[in-house]
């Protein structure tokens, strides 16, 4: 009893068959198309790039165009029987060697010893040799003479995804062509093409997980859509996908940030636990909330609103960056599990401070200038922080000199100004710094004032106002967390410490 056909797989039965219809690599196509119609070939020729880009399928269209018995074209005919024997892997004039399970000397010496005879019926004896790469040392001794100066009639092909490991030797005689991976747009295209001439129905959504997952291979992504097509009967949903792949919906890693950003500890526990038990990867899921916050980044540089998240510039920056850094830190975690929620509480527990200190309205112009004849019976006083603050926010300083001014302090007498400059901070006194801000003081108070800049002990600087007022919402963040029942349950369970509880 005969069996029926097997099935085809989609790689196979929608293998490119010229160059027409190759997608991608534009940049080798164009040099091979006019190698070929210029008739300026060369004798032997290197494919690299990583798997599933095409090197092989370019390789078969190159020799049918070598091959074709209406002659040597960039557009070979398809329907001659060198064509059609090449398509079908039996050409006789066509040796494809997988290197991988011939890499003994013994194995290409043979294969050189019949380089000398003339094709039996095409032009050229074309050798196609797959992952030459994995040929020893010995081997491509062997066969470096042959490269060298190979008969007219022969010509090699050689592919492989480590080009590396090539002897510079063979570098040197070959034309080297580096295949790119495919990108998500065209291996989408791609799948769209073939999935409408199955008439198979399809959601976008699904074919955007199948090419990000293909990594830019579209061998890959064939395949994955042949294990779709059985996995959602024949139609391509975005769920059945995402439960093929063992992603996680694109809703869930929405909701967890949600949960952070409006500090829901217990429904942020309880959702951690349910993935679990869902045997989720904590490490891909992590990924996913990275590739998120970066798209909210960029949409809120761009000033795009998002509508699934609506956070601050600085939340996304801090939950980035303590993502990253616990990327780093789960394979050290005793459970994938324990290391991700850690992740979730410290975003949730570390929200960023805000220092700003509003300035204060001036009830007179920024240029008024105090009167040098005004009478002051009072001593040499030096204004508080703050008043000083005030000031360097009108003087529109920037960089070193905004550094030099916030670790000054000022004292005034008549129309005489000192600034003493923090002595831990002398080095910020350079020459350039200290005149900008001498004539930023004198616009502001008028240029009979008489400003003097010395280094001395100030204790009182905005900076040193600023740092401690840093340091005492640390101590309530210290607190905070410390006391915080979730925090103190996972130290007590695990013997857990925090190391490092400062903000970003």
């Amino acid at each position: 009893m005969s069996s029926s056909p097997s099935h085809l797989v989609l790689a196979r039965k929608y293998r490119p068959q010229s160059f027409a219809e190759t997608m991608g690599q534009e940049h080798v196509l164009r040099a091979l198309q006019n190698a070929l119609e210029t008739n300026r070939l060369h004798h032997a020729y290197l494919l690299t790039g990583t798997r599933g880009v095409g090197k092989t399928t370019i390789a078969r269209i190159f020799a049918k165009c070598l091959s074709c018995e209406k002659g040597v074209t960039a557009t070979p005919c398809n329907t001659c029987s060198s064509c059609t024997e090449i398509n079908a892997g039996r050409y006789i004039d066509l040796l494809e060697i997988d290197a991988a399970s011939r890499t003994k000397v013994e194995d290409t010496r043979d294969l050189l010893d019949n380089v000398q005879y003339l094709p039996q019926r095409g032009r050229y004896k074309i050798y196609l040799i797959d992952e030459v790469h994995m040929l020893s040392g010995h081997s491509f001794n062997a066969l470096l003479k042959t490269l060298e100066e190979p008969p007219a009639h022969v010509i090699f092909i050689l592919a492989t995804t480590d080009p590396q490991k090539l002897p510079v030797t063979v570098l040197s005689r070959c034309l080297q062509f580096h295949l790119k991976n495919m990108s998500s747009e065209q291996i989408i295209a791609q799948l769209k093409i073939i999935l409408d001439k199955e008439a198979i129905s399809y959601e976008l959504n699904a074919l955007e997980l199948i090419s990000k997952a293909a990594q830019g291979s579209m061998r890959d992504a064939l395949s994955l859509l042949d294990q779709a097509i059985s996995h959602g009967q024949n139609s391509i949903k975005e769920i059945n996908v995402t439960e093929m792949l063992g992603l996680i919906p694109a809703q869930k890693v929405v909701e967890l940030l949600s949960l952070v950003h409006s500090q829901n500890k217990e429904s942020l526990i309880n959702t951690v636990n349910n993935l679990a038990e869902l045997n989720i990867d904590f490490l891909a899921l992590l990924d996913e909330i990275i590739i998120l916050l970066q798209k909210l980044a960029v949409d809120n540089f761009l000033n795009k609103t998002n509508s699934a998240l609506n956070l601050k510039p600085e939340d996304i920056q801090l939950y980035y960056q303590i993502a990253l850094l616990s990327k780093r830190d789960l394979p050290l975690s005793p459970d994938p599990k324990l290391g991700f929620l850690m992740c979730l509480i410290r975003m949730m527990v570390f929200t960023p401070a805000k220092f700003t200190q509003p300035v204060k309205p001036v009830s007179h112009p920024v240029e008024a200038k105090v009167p040098v004849s005004t009478p002051v019976s009072t001593p040499a006083s030096a204004p508080t922080s703050n008043a000083w603050q005030d000031i360097i926010a009108t003087l529109n300083l920037t960089g070193i000199t905004l550094l030099l001014a916030q670790n000054c302090v000022m004292s005034k007498k008549e129309n005489e100004i000192t600034l003493t400059v923090d002595e831990s901070q002398k080095a910020m006194l350079v020459p350039a710094a200290k005149e900008r801000l001498e004539k930023a003081i004198q616009t502001h108070f008028g240029s009979a004032c008489q400003i003097s800049i010395i280094i001395g002990k100030s204790n009182d600087t905005p900076a040193k106002q600023v740092q401690k007022t840093i340091n005492d919402a640390r101590e309530k963040v210290q607190q905070e967390v410390l006391s915080d029942p979730t925090v103190q349950s996972i130290m007590q369970n695990f013997s857990a410490t925090i190391e490092d509880i400062t903000p970003t």
